[in-house]
C-alpha cells in the first residue's frame, strides 16, 4: 500500500489479474477439516462472536444446496450467468477512472489517504453504503444501516494501523422524516461506539424532488492517526508470509446491485426464507458490516502484522494484491473457511461464475491480515480465544490471486 498524501478518493483500485482456479474442488464446499463457525446468531446471517464493496469475473463451480433451493427459478430463457456489469456496475470503468485520477494526484490508491502531521500521519477515508440502502427502504430496517456507513470508512483506515479519531456523516433526502433520520443516526452512533471514535458532526440536506419519497442517501468520512514508524504499508511483505482471514457477517456493503438483480431473477422476496436456513433473505442481506477496528488494532499491537486488506468491492481478486509489493501474489486455500449460505444462494440463483463472485463479494472474509510465519500461530491462537480467524493462504512470487 502506498501512502497517499492529500485527499483520499474512495474508488476501488482494480488490479488486472484474474484468479487462477483449479477445477478439482470448490471454495463453496469446504472439506471436513474446516472448523465449524461458532457464536452465530439465528436471527441474522452468520455473525462472528465478539466481532462486530468496491466492484467481479470468470470461473464456474458446482456445489450442493438444500432441497429448498428448488425455489430458485431456472427457466431456460434466463441468462446463463449474471455479472456485476449486467447489474449496471462496470468495475473496469471505475478502474480506468482511478488510473486517470492517479495521474493528477499521484499516490492515490491505498485504502486510506495519509497526511503527514509531525511524527504521525492523519489517515482519512470516505465511503457510502451503496444500493444496500434499497434493502433498508424495502425492509423498513433503518437502525443498522448507519453501522454499515461507519464500517466502510473506519475499516479502510485501520488497514494502515490507524486508530479512528472521529467520523462525519452526510444525510440527504427530499423531505426530512425526523423519526426515520433518528433511526439512521442511531446506527451511526452505534458504529462510532464499536470503532471507539467520536461522531464529530455531519450534514443533513433536505432537497425537494431530488430523491424518491421515503428514500435518502448516506455518505461518511473518517479520520484516524498512526505514528509514522508504526504505519502498516505492506513494504516488508515477502514470500512465505501468511494470510489470516477474519469472518464477515455476510455481504456487508458491496455488490448489492448484483444481489438485487439476483433476487429479482429468483422470484423470491426479502420476506422469503433463505433456502436451507432459518432466516429470511432480508435478514441475511441487511446484516450490518462487521467493524474490525478494535480487534485489528489489538492484533497489530502484539506485532507481526505486515499488511492488511479490507475485502470490499473487488473482493479477494482486487483487494488483496493492493497491499503487496510488486512481484508478489497470493495463493488462497479453498477449503480454509466456511462460506456463509447467503453467498451460495446468490451464486446458485444468479448462476454466477466463481471469478465473478470472488471479484464482487467478500465470500465470508471481511478483512485479511498478512503476517510473518513466526507470528501466525500466535495471532491465530489469540484470536480464537474471543472469536474466529482462519489461515486462508500465503504469499508467493507472481501477481494476483490464485486458488489451491
Amino acid at each position: 500500500m502506498n501512502p497517499s498524501y492529500g485527499a483520499n478518493l474512495e474508488i476501488s483500485q482494480c488490479i488486472a489479474a484474474s484468479p487462477i482456479c483449479r477445477p478439482k474442488s470448490s471454495i463453496f464446499e469446504p472439506r471436513s477439516c474446516v472448523p465449524k463457525l461458532q457464536g452465530f446468531s439465528t436471527k441474522v446471517v452468520p455473525l462472528c462472536k465478539d466481532l462486530h464493496a468496491k466492484s467481479n469475473r470468470e470461473r464456474s463451480i458446482t456445489f450442493s444446496v438444500s432441497a429448498s433451493a428448488s425455489q430458485v427459478d431456472t427457466a431456460a430463457d434466463e441468462p446463463s450467468s449474471l455479472t456485476y456489469k449486467d447489474a449496471g456496475v462496470d468495475i473496469d470503468a471505475g478502474s480506468e477512472l482511478v488510473r486517470r485520477i492517479a495521474k493528477m494526484a499521484p499516490g492515490i490508491g491505498g485504502f486510506g489517504g495519509l497526511f503527514p502531521l509531525g511524527d504521525s500521519y492523519l489517515v482519512a477515508g470516505t465511503d457510502g453504503v451503496g444500493t444496500k440502502l434499497k434493502l433498508a427502504f424495502e425492509t423498513g430496517i433503518h437502525d443498522t444501516i448507519g453501522i454499515d456507513l461507519v464500517a466502510m470508512s473506519v475499516n479502510d483506515i485501520v488497514t494502515s494501523g490507524a486508530k479512528p479519531l472521529f467520523f462525519l456523516d452526510y444525510f440527504a433526502t427530499s423531505r426530512l422524516d425526523v423519526d426515520l433520520a433518528e433511526k439512521v443516526i442511531k446506527g451511526i452512533v452505534d458504529g462510532c461506539q464499536q470503532s471507539d471514535c467520536a461522531l464529530l458532526g455531519g450534514e443533513t440536506a433536505e432537497m425537494p424532488d431530488f430523491y424518491a419519497e421515503g428514500e435518502y442517501d448516506l455518505s461518511g468520512f473518517a479520520v484516524g492517526i498512526v505514528k509514522k514508524d508504526s504505519v502498516i504499508d505492506g513494504k516488508s511483505i515477502k514470500v512465505g508470509d501468511v494470510l489470516i482471514g477474519l469472518p464477515s457477517s455476510g455481504v456487508h456493503s458491496n455488490g448489492f446491485s448484483l444481489v438485487r438483480r439476483v433476487l429479482k431473477q429468483s422470484g423470491l422476496s426479502l420476506k422469503d426464507q433463505l433456502p436451507g436456513e432459518t432466516i429470511t433473505l432480508g435478514e441475511a442481506l441487511i446484516a450490518p458490516t462487521v467493524i474490525y477496528v478494535k480487534q485489528v488494532l489489538d492484533i497489530i499491537s502484539k506485532g507481526g502484522v505486515k499488511g492488511i486488506a479490507h475485502i470490499t468491492g473487488g473482493g479477494f481478486t482486487d483487494n488483496i494484491p493492493r497491499v503487496f509489493p510488486k512481484g508478489l501474489g497470493a495463493i488462497i486455500y479453498e477449503d480454509s473457511w466456511a462460506v456463509p449460505p447467503v453467498f451460495k444462494w446468490i451464486q446458485k440463483a444468479g448462476r454466477i461464475e466463481d471469478g465473478e463472485m470472488m471479484r464482487t463479494f467478500n465470500m465470508g472474509i471481511g478483512m485479511v491480515l498478512v503476517v510473518s510465519p513466526e507470528a501466525a500461530d500466535r495471532i491465530l491462537g489469540e484470536v480464537q480465544k474471543t472469536g474466529i480467524a482462519y489461515r486462508i493462504g500465503e504469499v508467493v512470487k507472481g501477481d494476483g490471486v490464485s486458488y489451491s
